[in-house]
């Protein structure tokens, strides 16, 4: 469903800048003038992690909030409860799959539904996930067929874990326009590992210390995470962690949130949470700070590998 059109008369985008202080959602990131690949790495992770959010709102706040942003041209596809926009302007086109809705069945029967099923490709791929996609396949291979312009997906929560299917399914369709990124924030496992390890992408899987999604289906299921890890620490600071770290790491989170009074698992999971710390990670780039190597050199050096592709 076609949302916008792909220009704006002056008298409009006036109108639409006077409107935005009483719009739900404040942007952080920069209005586009260039090309998404010309921003860094944690720019891109701001702008991905602002359209996830803004997906969760009702259309015709989602088409003034991109309209603000620089994406003029808004899609809307939905079937069956399964829902996601694409998002472009000249240069980019961005599909952004709706995360899971407390109040929506066919969400939580999605994500509830977490037996496997074959994958398209190798391995096996979680059943509930998998039909999300498939609901809305038709209308983005449709989409995509004729898009020229350089593609990009993300999601937050069973989003990310839709875009995660929908990107390697682009890799293997007819259809040429393949992802040039995902960005992924708090979602859930979706295959195993045969699945995982079969197609490769630049993905950014970006998890918040608690996120409880993020554990979800258990490992014990055969289930397996794919992308490069993102990970924040109780501290709010971007590092590298693993094995025995990783769960002392968790331990401090949920002490630190008990303290507040509140449920870390829960509220490291929401959107917002996500968009507020990697900003701060922005911010202290723009100051000069290099980010990434403070977090870990190694993962620095990965990054570097990918961009000179």
């Amino acid at each position: 469903m076609e949302l916008t059109s792909p220009t704006a008369t002056v008298e409009e985008t006036e109108a639409l800048a006077e409107a935005a202080a009483e719009l739900p959602h404040i942007w952080k990131s920069q209005p586009l003038s260039d090309p998404l690949e010309s921003l860094s790495l944690l720019q891109k992770s701001l702008f991905f992690a602002e359209l996830s959010d803004i997906a969760y709102y009702t259309n015709d706040v989602v088409v003034k909030l991109a309209e603000l942003i620089g994406m003029p041209r808004v899609r809307y596809f939905e079937s069956d409860g399964s829902q996601a926009y694409l998002f472009s302007n000249e240069c980019d086109a961005v599909i952004v799959f709706r995360g899971t809705e407390a109040d929506d069945w066919n969400d939580i029967k999605a994500d509830l539904n977490a037996l496997s099923a074959v994958a398209e490709t190798v391995g096996r791929v979680h059943r509930g996930f998998k039909q999300e996609v498939d609901d809305l396949w038709p209308q983005l291979e449709e989409e995509l067929v004729n898009n020229a312009k350089t593609l990009w997906m993300t999601g937050h929560s069973l989003g990310g874990a839709m875009a995660t299917i929908c990107a390697g399914r682009c890799k293997l369709s007819h259809i040429e326009s393949e992802p040039a990124g995902l960005f992924t924030y708090g979602s859930p496992r979706v295959g195993n590992k045969r699945y995982v390890n079969y197609y490769k992408l630049d993905h950014y899987r970006w998890v918040n210390n608690n996120d409880i999604v993020t554990r979800t289906p258990p490992p014990w299921f055969g289930y397996r995470h794919t992308g490069k890890l993102m990970y924040f620490n109780a501290r709010g600071n971007l590092k590298r962690l693993n094995g025995w770290a990783l769960t002392a790491d968790r331990w401090r989170g949920t002490f630190r949130g008990l303290l507040k009074l509140r449920l870390d698992p829960l509220t490291d999971h929401l959107q917002t949470a996500y968009i507020d710390q990697i900003n701060e990670l922005v911010e202290a780039e723009k100051e000069g700070e290099d980010v990434l190597a403070k977090a870990d050199p190694l993962l620095k050096r990965v990054i570097h590998r990918v961009k000179s592709r």
